[in-house]
């Protein structure tokens, strides 16, 4: 086995969207959310204040049925089974590490990713407040990258990560080979290889033919 593929989701495996845009835009929650996006991106709200707006934000409506239909209706890039079945062929590992709620992330186990990590959002519909420390941040990528190199026998120099923006920038110093995937000036400067484009496909192969 001889690497781990680390993967965003939010702009990343998603193009120019995030897990919270998709489910506002089924509840017709755009403008506020994205209010909330701009503040995040801005660094004016920490992850755990931005969980705990959106939290209040959609507490009233939100079911499974509207995540559902947020997953299946988001802009993926193409190509994303066919890079994961391809990783684990060559007898390599996969996995996904997003800020985003656990309860949309984990959705992509069906599509072949060996583990997907997310913040612990409460259990939809919301009966319960957001757990602080459930809720990851750009540090905690490099954390659960350590615990799943730590399982696989692995260690960073191992690592391919893929991300686009500010909370991969710590993943991406902390490992040797990263591609930054549509990716805004918070990470272009640090990542090893860059892609712009539809199909996740060719991110994969910048990497892929570098082994």
């Amino acid at each position: 086995m001889g690497k781990l593929h680390l993967f965003d989701m939010d702009g990343t495996l998603l193009y120019g969207s995030a897990a919270a845009v998709e489910i506002a835009r089924q509840l017709g929650l755009e403008r506020e959310t994205a209010e909330l996006e701009r503040g995040f991106a801005a660094g004016k709200l920490t992850p755990l204040q931005y969980a705990q707006l959106s939290c209040e934000l959609w507490a009233a409506e939100l079911t499974e049925l509207h995540v559902a239909a947020a997953f299946d209706g988001a802009p993926w890039l193409s190509g994303i089974r066919e890079v994961w079945a391809d990783i684990r062929a060559r007898g390599e590992r996969c996995a996904v590490i997003s800020l985003s709620p656990s309860f949309f992330v984990e959705r992509l186990l069906a599509w072949g990713v060996d583990t997907a990590h997310g913040s612990l959002w409460p259990a939809v519909p919301f009966r319960q407040p957001v757990e602080p420390a459930g809720i990851l941040s750009s540090a905690a990528k490099v954390r659960i990258a350590d615990e799943l190199c730590a399982q696989y026998g692995l260690t960073r120099a191992d690592c391919v990560a893929y991300g686009d923006s500010l909370s991969d920038t710590a993943l991406f110093a902390a490992v040797p080979r990263s591609v930054a995937v549509n990716a805004d000036h918070h990470v272009s400067g640090l990542a090893w290889a860059a892609y712009a484009g539809r199909d996740l496909r060719g991110a994969y192969e910048l990497v892929r033919t570098d082994q």
